[in-house]
């Protein structure tokens, strides 16, 4: 059974940065073959897409507001994807959430919360002075 755990988020301060991190608690081999997205959900805000990458790390996608600030990457011997946020901003505050499919997902799809099978618990994200 897979279990995505989440760690390293925090308190930071506007300009500062955070790194996540997100692994299979369970079998940490076949995390590796995942298509992994990171989401995030501010209070009273639906989930949103921030960034994905595929299985071999041949493609990475961000959403518009973090690209450039954000980099999504794969540390394969240690079956982990990261999240490296810099910059940080107070509307990155969110709960961020790591999510897994063993599916090729198409482009077009890659931010849909619904391609993914599995999902972490989340980690608190937050940016302010």
């Amino acid at each position: 059974q897979v279990q995505l755990v989440e760690s390293g988020g925090g308190l930071v301060q506007p300009g500062g940065s955070l790194r996540l991190a997100c692994s299979d608690a369970n079998s940490g081999r076949a995390f590796n073959s995942y298509t992994v997205g990171w989401f995030r959900q501010a209070p009273g805000k639906e989930r949103e897409f921030v960034a994905a990458i595929r299985p071999l790390g041949e493609s990475t996608f961000y959403e518009d507001s973090v690209r450039g600030r954000f980099t999504i990457a794969r540390d394969k011997p240690n079956y982990t994807v990261y999240l490296q946020m810099n910059n940080l901003k107070p509307e990155d505050t969110a709960v961020y959430y790591c999510a897994g499919s063993g599916s090729r997902i198409i482009v077009s799809a890659v931010a849909m919360p619904r391609m993914y099978n599995y999902w972490g618990q989340g980690t608190q994200v937050t940016v302010s002075s």
